[in-house]
């Protein structure tokens, strides 16, 4: 902790516009510490596709220059929270921590899961639960059959809302100045030849999935690739996440989805639902 402490002064004193105001576009209040979103900067910059990075490669990730990154790194490493060869900087297993709070915090895996298992063996596909965190959702449950994607899939991982069925449910459930803000930042890039880029047409989309209360997304995460997801509701009604069945494109074609998966998954959605309520679960 000490170290740490060492660090924002240093960065304070070194950086000037560590410094903020309060005031201008984008303004934070004035107890926010910029070195401290540096530094988590860092952390993030490491993931599924860059495991190991170099020092130029982390000031490139983050924008930092180079004397910041080498400061926050080696720190990292020196906490344990970051391994390096010489070379190359990697994340180590106690970089955990940090999220196991808000993890082990959360009741809703522990509700789903024995769900999940009954939906995936009914359906013979995966089933997992997402909650939404910005322009992500994030896996917070899964009970994968067989591997369906070139990019493996398990509790933390994330993906683009918009591409995604689980995302689209809780993107229609947003109130209306939430979703509008989601549609002018969000960046809504062409994953594949058939994903939705145009703000306009996903906003349709949305507003399908609201009416008929599931959402079918056929490829445009990753080709050979469909999902189907219904919403969680908590006790007054307000949507908290979603579950979902995703299965390859060999499994038939989309009304085989709808015919085949859907009605057991809605139902699984309503037992997970019940139990929320009878447990007295929080999400």
């Amino acid at each position: 902790m000490t170290r740490v402490l060492r660090l924002l002064d240093d960065e304070r004193n070194r950086v000037s516009d560590d410094v903020v105001d309060g005031s201008g576009p984008g303004a934070h209040s004035g107890e926010f510490v910029q070195s401290l979103e540096r530094g988590l900067a860092v952390i993030r910059a490491f993931g599924a596709e860059r495991p190991s990075l170099t020092l130029s490669e982390v000031a490139r990730e983050t924008g930092l220059s180079r004397a910041s990154a080498r400061r926050f790194l080696h720190t990292l490493v020196d906490l344990g929270y970051v391994s390096s060869d010489g070379r190359a900087f990697a994340l180590r297993p106690r970089v955990l921590d940090l999220g196991y709070a808000y993890l082990s915090s959360l009741t809703l895996p522990e509700v789903a899961q024995p769900h999940l298992e009954r939906l995936a063996e009914v359906v013979t596909e995966s089933s997992s639960v997402a909650v939404l965190d910005g322009t992500e959702i994030v896996y917070v449950a899964r009970v994968a059959t067989h591997r369906i994607m070139s990019a493996s899939i398990r509790v933390g991982t994330r993906f683009p809302a918009s591409a995604t069925s689980m995302g689209r449910v809780l993107l229609a459930s947003l109130p209306a100045e939430r979703l509008d803000a989601f549609l002018s930042e969000a960046p809504l890039a062409p994953l594949t030849s058939r994903t939705i880029t145009d703000p306009a047409v996903l906003r349709a989309e949305l507003g399908r999935v609201r009416e008929q209360g599931w959402a079918l997304v056929d490829q445009e995460l990753e080709e050979g690739l469909r999902s189907v997801a219904a919403p969680l509701r908590d006790t007054s009604g307000r949507v908290v996440a979603a579950v979902n069945v995703s299965a390859p494109v060999r499994r038939g074609g989309v009304d085989d989805i709808v015919a085949d998966i859907l009605p057991a998954l809605l139902q699984a959605a309503k037992d997970i639902e019940e139990d929320l309520v009878l447990t007295g679960s929080r999400v």
